[in-house]
């Protein structure tokens, strides 16, 4: 398979509609795959801890910074 590098080389070569082709191919397998994430997250139960403590920090209001929320290692 070819490097990252080589791959970005190629990319830069390619016409116009043919990169704007490559953008939206690209963004549909970006979400694809979000979509994967989050469909495994639920099934695993991550979901599920996440929501019981944002319904315990009370009206969806969380105390604590979002990033700092998602950074949590409890939820790994």
């Amino acid at each position: 398979m070819s490097s990252v590098v080589e791959i970005e080389q190629a990319i830069a070569k390619l016409p116009r509609e043919q990169f704007a082709e490559l953008e939206r191919w690209f963004d549909a397998e970006r979400n694809r795959k979000w979509d994967l994430q989050i469909e495994e997250d639920a099934r695993s139960g991550k979901l599920r801890e996440a929501y019981k403590r944002l319904k315990e920090e009370g009206a969806g209001e969380p105390n604590i910074p979002l990033d700092d929320f998602l950074d949590d290692e409890k939820l790994s």
